[in-house]
């Protein structure tokens, strides 16, 4: 599966990226959502994995700005924020995300979520599952 990672903190990038390595994905990095975006509209992913704050362009615009693309409209979200699970369900923005999970990123929790998403990448139908 091919990944778009996009954080502004590069050793959440590296960490992440190298999770998703070692279950044989191809990875692809973005230092905010303005970056993340643009990498987006030229290039097919199968997930997108997104910070929720970031400059020029944060987390949640970039997911608003993803879903109206119609290259980019079915491509699953991990939504990734240190803001509380409860502060973004209640977002207008929660339906947009595939899942979403706290930060910082517990390794097993992590893999079990990405795991879930590739195995339903397609289907648009899948619950929402807070971690």
């Amino acid at each position: 599966m091919h990944i778009l990672v996009i954080d502004d903190k590069k050793s959440v990038r590296d960490t992440i990226s190298n999770f998703l390595v070692s279950l044989g994905h191809s990875v692809n990095t973005a230092v905010n959502g303005l970056d993340g975006f643009e990498k987006a509209q030229k290039t097919p992913y199968q997930l997108y994995i997104i910070d929720h704050l970031m400059p020029l362009m944060n987390g949640v615009t970039l997911s608003k700005n993803l879903k109206r693309n119609p290259f980019c409209a079915k491509t699953p979200i991990l939504f990734m924020t240190t803001q509380g699970i409860d502060t973004v369900k209640r977002l207008p923005e929660f339906t947009l995300f595939s899942r979403i999970i706290s930060k910082p990123i517990n390794e097993t929790t992590f893999i079990s979520v990405v795991e879930s998403l590739t195995n339903t990448v397609n289907d648009e139908d899948s619950p929402k599952v807070a971690l």
